[in-house]
């Protein structure tokens, strides 16, 4: 069963009216191929058009669609002798982010690829934890990262988390602590570091294994410093009561969207999705990751480790550049 979001439903119905004339058609004497095709023409043609004028809301629930390719889809799909890798050596193994050695399929590249997994039953979510990391994920990250830069290989990180976890254990284990020393240790890592968001980045949760060479967003993903329930609920929940009007609201305002980042310069660029999402097409879209991480992996790996840091940190300090003042020089 396919799962479609509110604003796909006239697409549903389509699609569900094509099913059911297959259906019809299989193994019976009926000429409806005509019919079949001018369904299929009007099914296509509506999903352009609503996906050619998407809300920043509207991009976030395709972020977080329950159908999308999570880490795991994508390393079973891009890489080859897969070795996962467990453990932060001081407390745990954390099933909300996975990583491990594998060769870059058709490439031959071995990486370190580490990215947050979601769960897709109710079962794997718990395990999972909804994506969301506890401090003992975020060490196991860096620890993998530090092997990688000791037999100097390049680490593929891929984004997908609500945040990290904002529970009480989490919290007494040094979870702000565990973030802010993957920040610092990320920043001169010398080894090339290429960041993908695939789904929801968010808040530091995503940023503690996004401090990268290159950082790239699927066309249909988000990445901001909160959730758009979360603005929504500081900003405007005076009376207990909020409504999607109220999300989307602070999702325009938040500029969460890849085209958002990439105009503020945030990210390198964007890699195109299937049309009506990731989940349309996962094996080409995974293919266009491969391409993409495996194009900056062979640039990066030509500089020198002095000169990677140098650059990364450049990169790292024009985010959010302001010129104070009137005129910008030069007017």
């Amino acid at each position: 069963m396919k799962y479609y979001l509110e604003f796909e439903k006239p697409i549903e119905e389509l699609e569900l009216k094509i099913e059911e004339l297959r259906r019809l058609s299989d193994g019976k004497d009926l000429n409806i191929d005509s019919e079949i095709k001018n369904l299929e023409k009007k099914a296509w043609d509506l999903r352009s058009d609503i996906f050619s004028k998407l809300s920043s809301w509207q991009k976030t629930q395709i972020a977080r669609h329950p159908d999308r390719p999570y880490t795991l889809d994508y390393i079973n799909m891009i890489t080859e002798d897969f070795v996962e890798l467990h453990g932060d050596r001081k407390f745990a193994d954390d099933p909300a982010l996975v990583g491990g050695l594998g060769r870059l399929r058709g490439k031959g590249d071995s990486v370190m690829i580490i990215g947050h997994q979601k769960g897709r039953d109710v079962r794997d979510r718990i395990k999972r934890n909804f994506g969301q990391p506890h401090p003992e994920g975020y060490r196991k990250a860096l620890r993998l990262m530090k092997l990688a830069e000791r037999f100097k290989k390049p680490v593929i990180t891929l984004i997908d988390t609500p945040g990290a976890y904002p529970g009480i254990g989490a919290e007494e284990r040094g979870q702000a602590e565990a973030i802010a020393v993957n920040l610092m240790e990320m920043s001169r890592l010398r080894t090339p570091i290429v960041s993908i968001v695939i789904g929801e980045g968010g808040s530091g949760g995503a940023l503690a294994i996004g401090v990268s060479d290159r950082l790239y967003m699927l066309e249909h993903s988000v990445y901001s410093v909160i959730s758009p329930e979360g603005c929504a609920a500081i900003l405007w929940n005076k009376n207990g009561d909020l409504s999607s009007a109220d999300f989307a609201r602070a999702a325009d305002a938040l500029k969460l969207t890849a085209h958002d980042l990439i105009e503020f310069k945030i990210i390198n660029e964007i890699i195109p999705e299937p049309l009506g999402g990731a989940h349309r097409e996962p094996q080409a879209q995974a293919d266009r990751v491969l391409e993409t991480a495996a194009r900056a992996i062979d640039e990066l790996k030509t500089k020198q480790p002095g000169k990677l840091i140098e650059e990364r940190y450049r990169r790292l300090r024009k985010i959010g550049s302001v010129v104070e003042g009137g005129s910008p020089p030069g007017d």
